[in-house]
């Protein structure tokens, strides 16, 4: 697996996680305590960003995430499936422009375990890229390519987690391990016992 660049495995060269303008300069953004009375709950966060050209607030409760428009302190509704392919666009970094499938998932998978739901943006590129859209913040949650994947069917192996690909405590792999530790334990038993005679037979002659 060393024999992969991890960029490349995270799909750097295809997709710029980062392609977030910053917010521009002399706009009125409503203060927290407007998102605070919009939500009618505890805030534990507010930050603010700029999402496909607008200024929005997005405020994390103990109920999820969600965004608001950030010059008024309206609730935005949840990122659609045309603003899904928009933020996937807008990070794309190849020339080319492949055709995409959206499509919205609500079951975890080995191929993604973040927040759920989510917008998968699957290009039609030759490394089958997927982008998955996180449903309630509208931020990249995810990259996934043909590197990627092969990078993981490895890891599977290495962890002997051929289901989920994350558990490092598999019985399969505490039995080889316990079962490699056996075999040292005995090749290192057998020395020791075989060491004095041939000590022994040294001296004789």
């Amino acid at each position: 697996m060393s024999f992969l660049p991890i960029d490349r495995v995270h799909g750097d060269h295809l997709v710029d996680r980062k392609a977030v303008a910053p917010l521009p300069r002399g706009v009125a953004l409503v203060p927290p305590s407007v998102i605070v009375a919009a939500t009618g709950t505890r805030i534990e966060t507010v930050s603010y960003r700029m999402w496909l050209g607008r200024p929005v607030a997005e405020a994390t409760t103990a109920r999820g995430t969600r965004l608001f428009d950030a010059r008024t302190g309206a609730l935005l509704p949840a990122p659609t499936a045309a603003q899904a392919q928009a933020v996937a666009r807008a990070a794309w970094r190849s020339n080319d422009h492949p055709s995409v499938n959206v499509e919205l998932i609500d079951r975890a998978s080995p191929e993604y375990r973040g927040t759920l739901p989510a917008w998968r943006v699957t290009f039609a590129d030759p490394d089958s890229t997927r982008i998955f859209v996180a449903a309630d913040t509208g931020r990249i949650a995810a990259v996934r390519t043909g590197t990627w994947r092969l990078y993981d069917f490895f890891w599977s192996l290495h962890i002997m987690d051929w289901k989920n690909h994350e558990d490092f405590n598999t019985p399969w792999l505490l039995g080889f391990a316990l079962g490699g530790l056996g075999l040292w334990l005995g090749g290192a038993v057998l020395l020791c016992m075989r060491w004095p005679k041939r000590r022994r037979s040294s001296a004789s002659g």
